[in-house]
Protein backbone atom coordinates (compact mmCIF):
# COMPACT_ATOMS: atom_id res chain seq x y z
CA UNK A 1 0.00 0.00 0.00
CA UNK A 2 1.75 3.38 -1.10
CA UNK A 3 1.22 6.53 0.60
CA UNK A 4 -0.08 8.25 -2.52
CA UNK A 5 -2.86 5.95 -2.04
CA UNK A 6 -3.28 6.43 2.16
CA UNK A 7 -3.24 10.06 1.63
CA UNK A 8 -5.97 9.89 -1.45
CA UNK A 9 -8.31 7.79 0.90
CA UNK A 10 -8.13 9.92 4.12
CA UNK A 11 -8.56 13.34 1.73
CA UNK A 12 -11.71 11.30 0.39
CA UNK A 13 -12.93 10.24 3.78
CA UNK A 14 -12.80 13.62 5.47
CA UNK A 15 -15.99 14.86 3.51
CA UNK A 16 -18.05 12.12 3.80
CA UNK A 17 -20.45 11.43 6.59
CA UNK A 18 -21.37 8.01 8.23
CA UNK A 19 -23.28 5.88 6.60
CA UNK A 20 -23.02 8.34 3.37
CA UNK A 21 -22.44 6.85 0.28
CA UNK A 22 -18.69 7.32 -1.10
CA UNK A 23 -19.06 9.23 -4.14
CA UNK A 24 -15.98 10.64 -4.33
CA UNK A 25 -14.53 11.04 -7.75
CA UNK A 26 -11.12 9.27 -6.40
CA UNK A 27 -10.41 6.05 -7.25
CA UNK A 28 -7.63 4.21 -5.74
CA UNK A 29 -6.39 0.64 -6.37
CA UNK A 30 -7.46 -1.65 -3.71
CA UNK A 31 -4.98 -3.29 -1.03
CA UNK A 32 -6.01 -7.53 -1.24
CA UNK A 33 -7.00 -7.37 -4.62
CA UNK A 34 -5.04 -9.59 -7.13
CA UNK A 35 -6.42 -10.91 -10.89
CA UNK A 36 -6.88 -14.15 -9.15
CA UNK A 37 -6.77 -13.53 -5.21
CA UNK A 38 -8.84 -11.52 -2.68
CA UNK A 39 -6.75 -11.44 0.54
CA UNK A 40 -8.84 -10.64 3.86
CA UNK A 41 -7.76 -9.89 7.84
CA UNK A 42 -8.98 -10.72 10.68
CA UNK A 43 -7.51 -10.51 14.34
CA UNK A 44 -8.86 -12.98 17.40
CA UNK A 45 -8.40 -13.71 20.89
CA UNK A 46 -6.27 -16.88 19.87
CA UNK A 47 -4.35 -17.13 23.40
CA UNK A 48 -5.39 -14.65 25.64
CA UNK A 49 -8.77 -15.02 28.47
CA UNK A 50 -11.17 -15.55 25.38
CA UNK A 51 -9.30 -17.83 23.64
CA UNK A 52 -11.55 -20.93 24.53
CA UNK A 53 -14.64 -18.99 22.22
CA UNK A 54 -12.44 -18.52 19.38
CA UNK A 55 -12.36 -22.14 17.79
CA UNK A 56 -16.15 -21.82 16.81
CA UNK A 57 -16.23 -18.12 15.79
CA UNK A 58 -13.02 -19.23 13.55
CA UNK A 59 -14.59 -22.00 12.37
CA UNK A 60 -18.07 -20.09 11.12
CA UNK A 61 -15.67 -17.59 9.39
CA UNK A 62 -13.41 -20.28 7.73
CA UNK A 63 -16.11 -22.71 6.56
CA UNK A 64 -17.89 -19.81 4.61
CA UNK A 65 -14.40 -19.18 2.90
CA UNK A 66 -14.17 -22.37 1.80
CA UNK A 67 -17.42 -23.10 0.61
CA UNK A 68 -16.96 -19.72 -1.88
CA UNK A 69 -13.46 -21.25 -2.98
CA UNK A 70 -14.54 -24.71 -3.71
CA UNK A 71 -17.11 -23.35 -5.42
CA UNK A 72 -14.94 -21.15 -7.55
CA UNK A 73 -14.21 -18.21 -5.67
CA UNK A 74 -15.81 -15.06 -6.31
CA UNK A 75 -15.73 -13.38 -9.43
CA UNK A 76 -12.87 -15.13 -10.59
CA UNK A 77 -11.10 -14.49 -7.73
CA UNK A 78 -10.16 -17.38 -4.73
CA UNK A 79 -9.98 -15.87 -1.06
CA UNK A 80 -7.36 -15.89 0.93
CA UNK A 81 -7.99 -15.14 5.16
CA UNK A 82 -4.87 -13.98 7.28
CA UNK A 83 -5.68 -14.31 11.18
CA UNK A 84 -3.37 -13.28 13.80
CA UNK A 85 -3.97 -12.91 17.28
CA UNK A 86 -4.38 -10.07 19.76
CA UNK A 87 -4.97 -12.22 22.77
CA UNK A 88 -7.70 -9.43 24.07
CA UNK A 89 -4.85 -7.26 24.57
CA UNK A 90 -5.08 -3.56 22.29
CA UNK A 91 -1.80 -3.28 22.10
CA UNK A 92 -0.85 -6.58 20.34
CA UNK A 93 -4.18 -6.14 18.67
CA UNK A 94 -2.09 -3.11 16.72
CA UNK A 95 0.70 -5.14 15.81
CA UNK A 96 -1.55 -7.41 14.63
CA UNK A 97 -3.61 -4.93 12.74
CA UNK A 98 0.08 -3.29 11.20
CA UNK A 99 1.35 -6.44 9.53
CA UNK A 100 -2.47 -7.13 8.17
CA UNK A 101 -2.10 -4.11 6.50
CA UNK A 102 1.67 -3.32 5.32
CA UNK A 103 2.94 -6.88 5.05
CA UNK A 104 -0.52 -8.64 3.97
CA UNK A 105 -2.06 -5.50 2.54
CA UNK A 106 -5.21 -6.97 2.78
CA UNK A 107 -8.78 -5.74 1.53
CA UNK A 108 -10.70 -5.96 4.86
CA UNK A 109 -10.89 -6.70 8.44
CA UNK A 110 -13.73 -9.50 8.57
CA UNK A 111 -14.91 -10.23 11.73
CA UNK A 112 -12.17 -8.59 14.76
CA UNK A 113 -12.74 -10.10 17.98
CA UNK A 114 -12.69 -7.95 20.98
CA UNK A 115 -13.76 -4.38 22.34
CA UNK A 116 -11.06 -3.28 23.30
CA UNK A 117 -8.64 -4.40 20.87
CA UNK A 118 -11.06 -3.12 17.89
CA UNK A 119 -11.47 0.46 19.73
CA UNK A 120 -7.83 0.60 19.66
CA UNK A 121 -7.10 -0.35 15.94
CA UNK A 122 -10.25 0.72 13.99
CA UNK A 123 -8.81 3.96 13.62
CA UNK A 124 -5.65 2.40 11.89
CA UNK A 125 -7.57 0.25 9.49
CA UNK A 126 -9.91 2.60 7.70
CA UNK A 127 -7.59 5.38 7.48
CA UNK A 128 -5.39 2.97 5.29
CA UNK A 129 -8.35 2.40 3.07
CA UNK A 130 -9.29 -0.86 4.59
CA UNK A 131 -12.69 -1.74 4.93
CA UNK A 132 -13.91 -3.37 8.76
CA UNK A 133 -16.67 -5.34 8.82
CA UNK A 134 -18.37 -7.10 11.40
CA UNK A 135 -16.27 -6.37 14.32
CA UNK A 136 -17.41 -8.31 17.39
CA UNK A 137 -17.34 -5.83 19.95
CA UNK A 138 -19.38 -3.17 21.50
CA UNK A 139 -20.54 -0.99 18.47
CA UNK A 140 -21.13 2.13 19.41
CA UNK A 141 -17.52 2.60 20.86
CA UNK A 142 -15.99 1.07 17.54
CA UNK A 143 -17.71 3.79 15.45
CA UNK A 144 -16.89 6.49 17.91
CA UNK A 145 -13.18 5.37 17.75
CA UNK A 146 -13.52 5.31 13.98
CA UNK A 147 -14.46 8.75 13.26
CA UNK A 148 -16.55 9.75 10.36
CA UNK A 149 -16.39 6.93 7.57
CA UNK A 150 -18.35 4.32 5.63
CA UNK A 151 -15.54 1.98 5.62
CA UNK A 152 -17.02 0.75 8.96
CA UNK A 153 -19.86 -1.69 9.14
CA UNK A 154 -21.50 -2.83 12.90
CA UNK A 155 -23.33 -6.06 12.89
CA UNK A 156 -23.09 -6.39 17.02
CA UNK A 157 -25.90 -5.29 18.43
CA UNK A 158 -25.39 -2.35 20.92
CA UNK A 159 -25.03 -3.73 24.37
CA UNK A 160 -26.72 -0.51 25.58
CA UNK A 161 -30.17 -0.95 23.95
CA UNK A 162 -30.45 -4.51 23.99
CA UNK A 163 -29.88 -5.06 27.87
CA UNK A 164 -32.02 -2.62 28.70
CA UNK A 165 -34.96 -3.88 26.59
CA UNK A 166 -34.37 -7.22 28.46
CA UNK A 167 -33.86 -5.82 31.84
CA UNK A 168 -37.19 -4.23 31.51
CA UNK A 169 -38.54 -7.42 30.42
CA UNK A 170 -37.23 -8.80 33.89
CA UNK A 171 -38.68 -6.32 35.53
CA UNK A 172 -42.34 -6.78 34.27
CA UNK A 173 -42.15 -10.22 33.71
CA UNK A 174 -39.94 -11.95 36.67
CA UNK A 175 -41.13 -8.67 39.31
CA UNK A 176 -37.31 -8.31 40.17
CA UNK A 177 -37.32 -5.52 42.52
CA UNK A 178 -33.40 -5.06 43.45
CA UNK A 179 -31.04 -5.16 40.65
CA UNK A 180 -27.50 -5.89 40.97
CA UNK A 181 -24.72 -5.63 38.12
CA UNK A 182 -21.38 -7.90 37.65
CA UNK A 183 -19.06 -6.44 34.59
CA UNK A 184 -16.34 -6.65 33.39
CA UNK A 185 -14.28 -3.59 33.46
CA UNK A 186 -13.72 -1.67 30.23
CA UNK A 187 -15.92 -0.64 26.96
CA UNK A 188 -18.12 -3.87 27.56
CA UNK A 189 -19.06 -3.06 30.67
CA UNK A 190 -19.78 0.18 30.38
CA UNK A 191 -22.28 0.10 27.52
CA UNK A 192 -24.13 -3.27 29.16
CA UNK A 193 -24.01 -0.67 32.74
CA UNK A 194 -25.70 2.30 30.47
CA UNK A 195 -28.18 0.02 29.61
CA UNK A 196 -29.13 -1.88 32.91
CA UNK A 197 -29.12 2.05 34.58
CA UNK A 198 -31.44 3.45 31.29
CA UNK A 199 -34.02 0.60 32.42
CA UNK A 200 -34.13 0.83 36.13
CA UNK A 201 -34.02 4.81 35.70
CA UNK A 202 -37.36 4.08 33.37
CA UNK A 203 -39.09 2.52 36.20
CA UNK A 204 -37.43 4.87 39.09
CA UNK A 205 -35.46 2.55 40.74
CA UNK A 206 -31.68 2.43 41.79
CA UNK A 207 -29.25 -0.07 41.20
CA UNK A 208 -29.22 -2.24 44.59
CA UNK A 209 -24.99 -3.39 44.07
CA UNK A 210 -22.32 -3.91 41.84
CA UNK A 211 -18.97 -5.18 41.13
CA UNK A 212 -16.09 -5.15 38.38
CA UNK A 213 -13.91 -7.85 37.57
CA UNK A 214 -11.06 -7.86 35.01
CA UNK A 215 -10.17 -9.27 31.95
CA UNK A 216 -8.97 -12.94 33.26
CA UNK A 217 -10.24 -13.28 36.44
CA UNK A 218 -11.86 -16.40 37.68
CA UNK A 219 -13.08 -15.98 41.24
CA UNK A 220 -16.50 -14.68 41.39
CA UNK A 221 -17.32 -15.62 45.06
CA UNK A 222 -16.89 -11.91 46.69
CA UNK A 223 -18.71 -10.28 43.33
CA UNK A 224 -21.90 -12.78 44.31
CA UNK A 225 -21.51 -12.29 48.15
CA UNK A 226 -21.99 -8.49 47.68
CA UNK A 227 -24.88 -9.39 45.57
CA UNK A 228 -26.19 -11.35 48.43
CA UNK A 229 -25.67 -8.72 50.75
CA UNK A 230 -27.62 -6.31 49.17
CA UNK A 231 -30.59 -8.77 49.14
CA UNK A 232 -30.75 -8.14 44.71
CA UNK A 233 -33.38 -10.66 43.15
CA UNK A 234 -32.05 -10.12 39.22
CA UNK A 235 -27.91 -10.15 38.78
CA UNK A 236 -27.27 -9.06 35.36
CA UNK A 237 -23.89 -9.91 34.34
CA UNK A 238 -21.64 -8.34 31.31
CA UNK A 239 -19.60 -11.29 31.30
CA UNK A 240 -18.04 -13.44 28.49
CA UNK A 241 -17.91 -17.45 28.35
CA UNK A 242 -16.18 -18.66 31.09
CA UNK A 243 -17.06 -15.51 33.25
CA UNK A 244 -20.92 -15.88 32.75
CA UNK A 245 -20.73 -19.76 33.92
CA UNK A 246 -18.77 -18.56 37.28
CA UNK A 247 -21.12 -16.21 38.45
CA UNK A 248 -24.01 -18.85 37.74
CA UNK A 249 -22.28 -21.52 39.26
CA UNK A 250 -21.36 -19.34 42.56
CA UNK A 251 -25.32 -18.37 42.82
CA UNK A 252 -26.02 -21.84 42.82
CA UNK A 253 -23.26 -22.63 45.11
CA UNK A 254 -24.50 -20.48 47.79
CA UNK A 255 -28.45 -21.71 47.39
CA UNK A 256 -29.33 -18.18 46.33
CA UNK A 257 -33.45 -19.37 45.72
CA UNK A 258 -35.13 -16.60 44.05
CA UNK A 259 -31.95 -15.28 42.66
CA UNK A 260 -32.26 -14.96 38.91
CA UNK A 261 -29.26 -14.65 36.74
CA UNK A 262 -29.27 -12.30 33.39
CA UNK A 263 -26.31 -12.52 30.97
CA UNK A 264 -25.73 -10.02 28.11
CA UNK A 265 -25.64 -11.34 24.79
CA UNK A 266 -21.81 -12.08 24.74
CA UNK A 267 -22.44 -14.58 27.35
CA UNK A 268 -25.87 -16.15 25.83
CA UNK A 269 -24.30 -18.91 23.59
CA UNK A 270 -24.54 -22.21 23.40
CA UNK A 271 -21.12 -23.20 23.55
CA UNK A 272 -21.58 -21.33 27.31
CA UNK A 273 -24.24 -24.22 28.12
CA UNK A 274 -21.80 -26.55 26.65
CA UNK A 275 -18.93 -25.69 29.25
CA UNK A 276 -21.16 -24.50 32.33
CA UNK A 277 -23.76 -27.51 31.93
CA UNK A 278 -25.81 -27.95 35.35
CA UNK A 279 -24.77 -24.80 36.55
CA UNK A 280 -26.33 -22.22 33.36
CA UNK A 281 -29.99 -24.38 34.19
CA UNK A 282 -32.29 -21.53 34.35
CA UNK A 283 -29.72 -18.58 33.24
CA UNK A 284 -31.54 -15.76 31.58
CA UNK A 285 -30.00 -14.45 27.86
CA UNK A 286 -30.34 -11.73 25.55
CA UNK A 287 -30.55 -12.92 22.41
CA UNK A 288 -29.19 -11.69 19.39
CA UNK A 289 -29.00 -14.56 17.05
CA UNK A 290 -31.54 -17.80 16.10
CA UNK A 291 -29.95 -20.70 18.30
CA UNK A 292 -32.52 -23.35 16.36
CA UNK A 293 -33.53 -26.94 18.16
CA UNK A 294 -33.14 -29.98 16.53
CA UNK A 295 -37.50 -29.97 16.21
CA UNK A 296 -37.32 -26.32 15.14
CA UNK A 297 -34.55 -26.44 12.55
CA UNK A 298 -35.36 -25.08 9.10
CA UNK A 299 -34.31 -27.03 5.95
CA UNK A 300 -31.18 -24.56 5.44
CA UNK A 301 -30.13 -24.67 8.95
CA UNK A 302 -30.24 -29.08 8.95
CA UNK A 303 -28.30 -28.60 5.72
CA UNK A 304 -25.47 -25.77 7.61
CA UNK A 305 -25.69 -28.15 10.74
CA UNK A 306 -24.88 -31.44 8.42
CA UNK A 307 -22.42 -29.23 6.44
CA UNK A 308 -20.33 -28.03 9.30
CA UNK A 309 -20.42 -31.25 11.19
CA UNK A 310 -18.42 -32.73 7.95
CA UNK A 311 -16.22 -29.99 7.69
CA UNK A 312 -15.10 -30.22 11.29
CA UNK A 313 -16.04 -33.16 12.98
CA UNK A 314 -17.86 -31.25 15.98
CA UNK A 315 -21.37 -30.56 16.75
CA UNK A 316 -22.79 -26.98 15.31
CA UNK A 317 -22.57 -24.33 17.01
CA UNK A 318 -24.94 -20.92 17.15
CA UNK A 319 -21.96 -18.57 17.30
CA UNK A 320 -20.24 -20.57 14.20
CA UNK A 321 -23.42 -19.91 12.52
CA UNK A 322 -23.41 -16.05 13.39
CA UNK A 323 -20.21 -15.48 12.39
CA UNK A 324 -20.78 -17.82 8.92
CA UNK A 325 -24.04 -15.18 8.14
CA UNK A 326 -21.72 -12.69 9.04
CA UNK A 327 -19.02 -13.84 6.40
CA UNK A 328 -21.81 -14.90 3.78
CA UNK A 329 -23.49 -11.41 3.94
CA UNK A 330 -19.78 -9.46 3.54
CA UNK A 331 -19.38 -12.21 0.29
CA UNK A 332 -22.36 -11.82 -1.04
CA UNK A 333 -21.73 -8.12 -1.43
CA UNK A 334 -17.98 -8.73 -2.91
CA UNK A 335 -20.08 -10.47 -5.50
CA UNK A 336 -22.58 -7.91 -6.37
CA UNK A 337 -19.60 -5.55 -6.64
CA UNK A 338 -18.59 -7.02 -9.76
CA UNK A 339 -15.10 -8.30 -10.70
CA UNK A 340 -13.63 -4.57 -11.25
CA UNK A 341 -13.68 -4.42 -7.48
CA UNK A 342 -12.95 -1.32 -5.30
CA UNK A 343 -13.67 -0.16 -1.76
CA UNK A 344 -15.89 2.22 -2.58
CA UNK A 345 -17.93 -0.21 -5.03
CA UNK A 346 -18.30 -2.64 -2.19
CA UNK A 347 -19.25 -0.07 0.40
CA UNK A 348 -22.07 1.10 -1.79
CA UNK A 349 -23.20 -2.85 -2.49
CA UNK A 350 -22.91 -3.24 1.31
CA UNK A 351 -25.13 0.21 2.16
CA UNK A 352 -27.88 -0.89 -0.48
CA UNK A 353 -27.76 -4.34 1.01
CA UNK A 354 -30.19 -6.83 3.14
CA UNK A 355 -29.55 -10.33 4.90
CA UNK A 356 -31.42 -13.26 6.53
CA UNK A 357 -28.91 -15.68 7.30
CA UNK A 358 -29.21 -19.05 9.01
CA UNK A 359 -28.87 -17.61 12.66
CA UNK A 360 -30.67 -14.30 11.51
CA UNK A 361 -34.28 -13.97 13.61
CA UNK A 362 -35.29 -12.43 10.40
CA UNK A 363 -34.43 -10.29 7.49
CA UNK A 364 -31.44 -7.03 8.58
CA UNK A 365 -29.87 -4.23 6.03
CA UNK A 366 -27.54 -1.30 7.50
CA UNK A 367 -28.86 2.14 8.51
CA UNK A 368 -26.26 4.39 9.00
CA UNK A 369 -23.71 1.07 8.19
CA UNK A 370 -25.11 -0.18 11.63
CA UNK A 371 -27.20 -3.16 11.45
CA UNK A 372 -31.06 -2.48 11.03
CA UNK A 373 -33.55 -3.74 13.01
CA UNK A 374 -31.37 -5.02 15.94
CA UNK A 375 -33.91 -7.84 16.50
CA UNK A 376 -33.57 -9.11 20.06
CA UNK A 377 -35.48 -11.13 22.27
CA UNK A 378 -35.08 -12.95 25.87
CA UNK A 379 -33.82 -16.36 26.01
CA UNK A 380 -33.79 -18.65 29.44
CA UNK A 381 -31.70 -22.31 29.72
CA UNK A 382 -34.20 -24.73 29.62
CA UNK A 383 -33.01 -28.65 30.04
CA UNK A 384 -29.81 -27.45 28.45
CA UNK A 385 -31.25 -25.52 25.85
CA UNK A 386 -31.59 -21.40 25.15
CA UNK A 387 -35.48 -21.40 24.84
CA UNK A 388 -37.56 -18.18 23.99
CA UNK A 389 -39.17 -16.01 26.99
CA UNK A 390 -40.27 -13.32 24.76
CA UNK A 391 -40.99 -12.39 21.66
CA UNK A 392 -38.27 -11.11 19.07
CA UNK A 393 -38.61 -6.92 18.64
CA UNK A 394 -36.51 -4.19 17.73
CA UNK A 395 -35.59 -2.37 21.02
CA UNK A 396 -35.66 0.92 19.42
CA UNK A 397 -39.55 0.43 18.38
CA UNK A 398 -41.16 -2.06 20.79
CA UNK A 399 -40.81 -3.72 24.36
CA UNK A 400 -40.33 -6.95 24.90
Amino acid sequence: MTLDRRTLLKTSLAAVAPGALWTTSARAAAAGVGDKELVLGTHLDLSGPVAIAMPVIRNGIQMRIDEANEAGGINGRKLRLVIEDNASQPSQAVRAVDKLIRKDEVFALLCPFGSGPNVATVKKAVDAGVVCFAPYAASGLVRQAAGQTPLLFTTNLNYDSTTSAAVKWATGNLGSKKVGFIYQEGPFGDLVGKGVKAALAAKGAPLAAEASYKVGDLDFSSHVARMQAAGVDLIVCATTTRETIAVAAEVKKLGLAGVNVLTASPGRAGLTIALGKDAMEGVYGVGTWRIATPDQATAAEKSWAEGYRKRFKAEPDDVAAAFYDYTSWFLQEVRNAGRDLTTDKLVKALQASTFKGVSSYDTQRFANNHIDPEWTRVEQVVQGRWTARSSVVDPAKSAL
